[in-house]
Formats: C-alpha cells, sequence, structure tokens
C-alpha cells in the first residue's frame, strides 16, 4: 500500500503549514476526504478557529465549526502526518527582494518534525529553483535524513484567489511537481481527491515554479498596461472606462482595467522572477516597467484629488478627505500588501490625515500593521474630498444622498469625489456639479 493509499484509507494523515487566506481552505478541503493536521505559529489564529470562528472569511464560520481539522500550534504534532503542504507566504523586503524567511522557517519546522517516508509539498509561490535549492537542504539539515532516499518533495503552486466564491481549490486546474515519477504520482492522486477540475503534471518541479510566476506577472503587466492608458487618456480628457468598454466589444480584446495592484501575489510575484533574472545577468525590461507603473498609481491618484482640491478652491494642508475602503480587493478583509496605504502615505506628505472606513477589513490586522484605526461610515462628515478605493458591495449601494451626507455643506462645485474603481454613475455625479474624478 503506497502513502496515497494510506491517506486515502485514513491510515495516515496530511499537515497543513501555515493556516492563512491559502493553507486553511486547502485544509478544510481536504477534511472532507481523509485526516488532516492544521499547523500555524500563530496562537491567537489556531484559537479561533477552534472556536470555529474564520477571522479570512474565505470558508465561514459554520464550515470551521463543522470540518475535523485538528488545529495546532504545537509543531510536535506534524510527526502524525506523512504528507506535509507547506503554504506560507512569500512576500518581498522593502528594496524589492524576495522575503524568503517564512518559508525558510516553515522548512525548520516541518524537518525538525520529519519522519521517514514522507513526502513535503511546497505551494508558496517563489522563483524557479527556491524548493531544489533552498528548502531541501533545509530539511535534510533538520531532519539529518536524505532528500530522494528517506523523504521526498514537490511543488504544487497555490492558485486560490482570496474574496473569490466562483474560482476555489475545487474548481481550478492544480499544477503538481514531483522530484522523481514515484512522488509526482502520489501529490497528483493526492490533489485528485479534493480538486474537481483536475490536475496538470507539471514537467519538473522549476517548471511548476516558474508557471506559478509568470502568471501573475502576466496579470500585473496587463494591468500596468491600462493604468498607463488611463493616464493618457486623462490628459486627453477622455473616459478610460468608456474606451474600454467599446474596446471590449472585440471577441479577442482582453479584458482588464486601470487600479491599484496590492495583494500578495500580483503585486509581488514578479520581483521573485526578476530578481532571478538579474542573478543570472539578465535585467528585465517589460516585467520591470510594469512594476514601476503600478506601484506609482497610489502618488498618481493624490496628485489628481490635490489638483481637484486645488480647483475646488479648498485649502490642501489639513483639507478633509475620506478614504472609503483600505483592502487590497472588493469584498474580502485581506489587507496584506494593500496599496491603499500609498494613498494615506502620499497625502501625509501635503499635510492631509485621512479618515479611513473598510466594514470588511480586519481592523486588528490595519491597527497592528499599518497604525490605522478604521471610522464607521456613519461617522463620516463634512468631507471636501471622498475616495471610494475599493468596489465592496456595500458601497455599491451608496445613493447619492449618502454621499452628500458625508460631505460639508456648500455647493456642490467643492465637492472632490473619487472613484478609483469606476463603481459610480460618472454622468449623475457630475450632473450634479460634483468634481468627480475615476482612473
Amino acid at each position: 500500500m503506497n502513502l496515497y493509499e494510506k491517506i486515502k484509507n485514513r491510515k495516515e494523515k496530511i499537515s497543513l503549514v501555515g493556516l492563512g487566506y491559502v493553507g486553511m481552505p486547502i485544509a478544510v478541503s481536504f477534511a472532507r476526504k481523509v485526516d488532516v493536521i492544521g499547523f500555524d505559529i500563530n496562537e491567537e489564529k489556531i484559537s479561533l478557529y477552534k472556536k470555529g470562528i474564520d477571522p479570512t472569511k474565505e470558508v465561514g464560520d459554520k464550515a470551521i465549526k463543522e470540518t475535523t481539522v485538528e488545529f495546532t500550534a504545537n509543531e510536535t504534532k506534524l510527526r502524525e502526518a506523512k504528507f506535509h503542504i507547506v503554504a506560507v507566504p512569500t512576500p518581498v523586503n522593502a528594496d524589492h527582494t524576495p522575503d524568503l524567511r517564512p518559508i525558510e522557517s516553515a522548512s525548520r519546522t516541518v524537518g525538525r518534525n520529519l519522519t521517514k517516508g514522507s513526502i513535503v509539498v511546497f505551494e508558496s509561490t517563489v522563483y524557479p529553483g527556491v524548493t531544489e535549492e533552498i528548502c531541501i537542504p533545509i530539511l535534510e539539515k533538520e531532519s539529518g535524513m536524505k532528500c530522494g532516499e528517506d523523504f521526498k518533495v514537490g511543488y504544487s503552486p497555490e492558485r486560490i484567489n482570496p474574496g473569490d466564491k466562483v474560482h476555489r481549490l475545487e474548481t481550478i486546474v492544480k499544477v503538481v511537481s514531483g522530484m522523481d515519477e514515484e512522488s509526482l504520482d502520489v501529490i497528483a492522486k493526492v490533489y485528485e481527491l479534493v480538486v474537481d477540475a483536475g490536475v496538470h503534471r507539471a514537467e519538473s518541479i522549476k517548471v511548476a515554479e516558474a508557471a506559478k510566476v509568470i502568471e501573475n506577472s502576466q496579470r500585473d503587466i496587463n494591468i500596468a498596461f491600462m493604468n498607463e492608458l488611463s493616464i493618457i487618456f486623462n490628459k486627453m480628457g477622455i473616459d478610460t472606462k468608456a474606451v474600454l468598454k467599446a474596446a471590449g466589444t472585440k471577441w479577442n480584446f482582453l479584458n482588464f482595467f486601470p487600479g491599484l495592484v496590492g495583494g500578495h501575489c500580483i503585486g509581488v510575484d514578479p520581483y521573485y522572477l526578476t530578481y532571478k533574472a538579474e542573478q543570472l545577468g539578465y535585467h528585465s525590461q517589460i516585467i520591470l516597467s510594469g512594476r514601476r507603473i503600478n506601484d506609482d498609481m497610489g502618488r498618481y491618484v493624490v496628485e489628481n484629488l490635490i489638483k481637484n482640491l486645488v480647483k475646488a478652491d479648498v485649502p490642501v494642508k489639513d483639507a478633509k478627505v475620506a478614504i472609503l475602503g483600505f483592502t487590497f480587493k472588493k469584498n474580502c478583509p485581506d489587507i496584506r500588501n494593500t496599496r491603499i496605504i500609498d494613498i494615506v502615505n502620499e497625502l501625509k506628505e501635503y499635510g492631509i490625515y485621512p479618515v479611513i472606513s473598510d466594514p470588511e477589513a480586519d481592523a486588528e490586522e490595519a491597527k497592528h500593521e499599518y497604525g490605522i484605526v478604521f471610522d464607521a461610515v456613519e461617522e463620516i462628515k463634512d468631507m471636501d474630498a471622498i475616495v471610494v478605493a475599493v468596489g465592496h458591495d456595500q458601497f455599491l449601494n451608496f445613493s447619492r444622498k449618502d454621499f452628500k451626507r458625508m460631505f460639508k455643506k456648500g455647493s456642490s462645485e467643492s465637492k472632490v469625489l473619487l472613484d478609483i474603481k469606476g463603481i459610480l454613475d460618472r454622468k449623475e455625479y457630475e450632473a450634479v456639479g460634483y468634481r468627480y474624478w475615476r482612473l
């Protein structure tokens, strides 16, 4: 009986190392079919899961209450599992170089608790070579065992889209890879237990690593193109959204929109690829120019806010500005690598300290990560400018009356409304004299 059969018959367990937006849905999904140990070093998070609370809102409290996942912050529990899935974040440092500390730390933890005959699969986004050149040596050192003889390794990039209820683990084809045919076969079959869409067996670990890193780089470049178009069309006095609507009637026109590119993938992954390329003596041109455009969009938004305040005869310093939305995407509590912080920081350069409201965001994390305390939407009033930064459903339902209540009294000419995601009806607000601007 091979490892797959043992896992399927509940004679061996799977462990999930890292229970965030990616790891936790994987753990819950596998637990419907096999025995799962869910490990995270964050004891606070573990205690929430044990109470049946899902702070990520990815699967919901009901699913957490009902799941059979054994949640733990005790790393020795990992010794009970033979198939380890590592799903920890891979951020970038301030200088845009890869921060591999989380994956190195997770490799040490798994290595200390590795047993003979185990398979370790990494899901974190990395540049090609990290699994074999960095993770395997750590696993060998910590376990005292030899990779290929005592344990095997594979890589299967995560494709979970936080906040997306349609594209889930079960419905997205899963790319899998292994260090040899035997490990690839076991890894593929284990994932097939939960991935209804099926698996794609990549030729090698490096191919799978590269596939993941280019998926998000491609999105990043396409959005950068849209952002550049938005800058050009704004100079021409043309509405970008209207242009894209017209162009989108062609069957092969790609459906991308301008915006702030944040999150833990699209704004990060391209730097992993360009970092590795530079080590090999190649300086990226397209990828990095796309990154530069996208990283500058917060500043561009604020420049246009300032111009509109000036046109509205509102003194810039100490102007009252409200930002609606702080997460990196709509209807999701995730604030990791949100680019709304760029708008906040840029406003401070002009002596403007904005009021920020986000009913969806993880308020504790916002305070801890950025030192930001949210205000309730109902408390926002007497504003000179409002920036609708995220397209949460709650904001979509706001009427003109709701916005009017937030602004200070006076003529509409002095009311500046920035609609970054283009969720409002431009004509409706311009018709009553608002100074409306969007990307």
